[in-house]
């Protein structure tokens, strides 16, 4: 309660400053002369954890900022401000957070956005952004989010899993690990699936580090999250529309522009759209070894999304046309799931066949 009361005190006097015409104290300095008048009682230390109270939840994330400074915290779900849920090593918990009001994590929200250059409001309820450190962030607010604000904040560190490390942690056999290198150095086109937070990403860019560093690599993402080490690495990201619907570059576009750079390998964070139909096209016109990942159940499933994908489109392939590219185009898909421990484990790997039906995976390894 004392902080939140000196907030608004501290609000007041900013502002007696601001219609002054005084120089604007240092915000840190008014916060501590501030809690010493009110609080002398107190000890240095405990004064001290009040001024840290006030400036976070001033320009800070407000209760977040606890939770981000767990790195073991791998994604932050707010649920309304009276419900925050964590995800730790691959398990959701409830957190005792929350914030005071709905006003402030809104107010939250806001600074989250703010340096990015987004904003979040009833003619624009949602909103999807990548901040600076590569985390991505979702707002939903009301009337779209039936009770409160909405938000989430997935985070991606710096460093990657190297293959070793994935085969230590489980996720990949030793014997499967040479599989995959095998195929990455032969350029075959893998495809990637799984469910949210299975670790796609994580996998396909453990299987860029077998990429030749001699080769020119083009990434293409949503939100700029893979860590390739190559040296030759161009990175592209997409870009939404304006809150005018103006400005947007979409997968699709940023594809065919990068079958223009002279690639010798396209790395895809994710087909999710009719870029389906370009992926195809390019892995069927001598661009093979490209690497991607799609949302699905099984590979069998990767494949028929991969051709609904393409049919949305709108051109008028024909069902046989796409299978056959498929058939052509794509040569590995890669199964991951997570466990109800958290654990992120590749189950399958199919190569992709011709059938009677145009298109179909025979096994290649299965965990045991």
């Amino acid at each position: 309660m004392l902080a939140a009361e000196l907030r608004l005190r501290l609000v007041e006097r900013r502002r007696a400053e601001a219609s002054s015409g005084a120089e604007p104290t240092e915000l840190e300095s008014s916060v501590s002369a501030l809690v010493d008048e009110a609080a002398a009682v107190l000890s240095g230390a405990r004064r001290k954890h009040v001024v840290d109270l006030i400036l976070r939840d001033t320009v800070g994330l407000g209760p977040l900022e606890e939770l981000l400074a767990d790195d073991q915290v791998e994604e932050v779900m707010v649920n309304g401000h009276r419900t925050v849920y964590v995800e730790r090593r691959g398990a959701i918990e409830r957190s005792e957070v929350r914030f005071e009001s709905e006003q402030a994590l809104r107010d939250a929200i806001e600074r989250i956005l703010a340096p990015v250059g987004r904003r979040v409001d009833e003619l624009s309820p949602m909103v999807d952004a990548r901040l600076a450190d590569g985390s991505r962030v979702n707002v939903v607010i009301p009337p779209l989010a039936v009770d409160g604000p909405a938000l989430s904040v997935r985070r991606f560190t710096a460093a990657r899993p190297e293959p070793d490390e994935l085969v230590a942690g489980g996720t990949l056999t030793p014997e499967l690990s040479e599989l995959l290198a095998e195929a990455v150095r032969a350029r075959r086109s893998i495809l990637v699936c799984g469910g949210t937070g299975s670790g796609k990403t994580t996998l396909l860019n453990a299987l860029s580090t077998w990429i030749d560093p001699a080769e020119r690599v083009v990434t293409i993402e949503d939100a700029a999250e893979l860590r390739l080490r190559q040296p030759h690495v161009v990175r592209l990201e997409s870009r939404p529309a304006s809150i005018e619907g103006r400005g947007e570059v979409a997968i699709r576009d940023l594809l065919r522009n990068a079958l223009r750079m002279r690639p010798d390998r396209i790395v895809i964070g994710e087909v999710r759209g009719v870029e389906a139909l370009d992926l195809l096209t390019a892995l069927n016109t001598g661009h093979d070894g490209a690497l991607s990942t799609v949302h699905a159940n099984s590979p069998e499933d990767a494949l028929r999304r991969l051709e609904t994908l393409t049919l949305m489109a709108g051109i008028g392939l024909p069902h046989e046309a796409v299978r056959e590219q498929i058939a052509r185009g794509v040569d590995l898909v890669v199964h991951l799931v997570r466990d109800g421990d958290g654990a992120r484990l590749v189950t399958e790997v199919g190569e992709v066949v011709r059938t009677a039906a145009g298109v179909g995976v025979r096994e290649r390894w299965r965990r045991g």
